[in-house]
């Protein structure tokens, strides 16, 4: 299991370091007006807490499985991936209409384990992290144990999937600390990939 998860942060890194041959780096994207995130969509890995009012033998936590179903009692699989919690909600209502008379569900996603970040290179503890709201890029390092003692932290890298290809946005620590490159520390999305050179 090690041995296979030391492979997979090996080739993330090495195609980190690939892409990122390429360019100087893009210009940073604009931050995104805090009205316009979007819904929390439900995925994989994630912990559904499911409670059904006055009918607690049909409330369940579990997981949602590599397949993005979740399993429900009376109602076996249902589709939770790619739905938000009030669209599980709605589903669920629905299906245990045949059995219980106006059921009250609330649907909470107790733990995300679907969204994650990669950090990779110079760090205590390369590897995928879970992305929480609003992480930014010190965050993902601070979550990876911090940088390593041979860091070029005026290098950092973070690479981002888009529909062009990849993206290469740049990082320099030392010039954030210091004052001189505000609106660098971006607001990660999932898939997010921080490298870190020596």
């Amino acid at each position: 299991m090690i041995e296979g998860k030391t492979g997979f942060v090996s080739a993330l890194l090495a195609l980190a370091l690939s892409v990122g041959c390429v360019g100087k780096g893009a210009p940073h994207p604009p931050e995104p007006p805090p009205m316009d995130k979007a819904e929390y969509l439900i995925g994989a890995g994630d912990v559904l807490t499911i409670r059904v009012w006055k009918n607690p033998e049909l409330s369940v936590q579990a997981p949602v499985r590599p397949d993005g179903k979740v399993s429900v009692p009376l109602l076996d699989d249902v589709q939770a991936e790619g739905l938000t919690t009030l669209e599980l909600k709605e589903v669920i209502t629905r299906d245990l209409s045949e059995y219980v008379t106006n059921p009250d569900v609330t649907v909470i996603v107790e733990g995300i384990g679907s969204k994650h970040v990669y950090v990779l290179g110079e760090v205590l503890r390369s590897g995928p992290i879970p992305l929480a709201k609003d992480q930014r890029v010190l965050d993902a390092l601070s979550a990876a144990g911090g940088f390593g003692a041979f860091a070029d932290k005026k290098r950092v890298k973070v690479i981002r999937r888009a529909p062009e290809g990849e993206v290469e946005y740049r990082f320099n620590y030392d010039a954030y600390v210091a004052g001189k490159a505000p609106g660098t520390n971006l607001l990660l999305v999932p898939g997010d990939t921080i490298v870190v050179p020596d």
